[in-house]
């Protein structure tokens, strides 16, 4: 199983970065898919989620702002991040979501990490 995240680097306040998450050696369009990200010190936070059947999940800070796709042809994920700010530096990971817990349909949050991937630094800065 490989997950590799492509696409980070280092962008302005207000700018945009987009993330793929190339996969293989899974059956991709049957798992939900996320990415999640990590800043120093502190312990990972989902940001964003997509099941099989296209519904999302995105964090507070990130709704408006961030979205997210997947191509089951290319077994990719992607995260379309705008409007960047200092608060989005982190390390950008992407993962399958292994566990999740079922609001009022269709509203679910992601649990644990499934599969990963190394991760991508994203950094926001002037």
């Amino acid at each position: 199983v490989q997950l590799v995240e492509l696409g980070g680097g280092l962008v302005q306040p207000g700018g945009s970065l987009t993330l793929s998450c190339v996969t293989s050696g899974f059956t991709f369009d049957r798992y939900r898919l996320g990415w999640a990200r990590q800043v120093p010190g502190k312990g990972f936070e989902w940001v964003s989620g997509i099941d099989t059947d296209g519904t999302t999940y995105y964090t507070d800070s990130v709704k408006g702002r961030f979205t997210i796709s997947r191509d089951n042809a290319k077994n990719t994920v992607y995260l379309q991040m705008n409007s960047l700010n200092p608060g989005d530096t982190a390390v950008y990971v992407c993962a399958t979501v292994r566990t999740w817990t079922q609001n009022k349909s269709p509203d679910w949050v992601p649990g644990e990490f499934g599969f990963r991937g190394q991760g991508t630094q994203v950094t926001v800065s002037s």
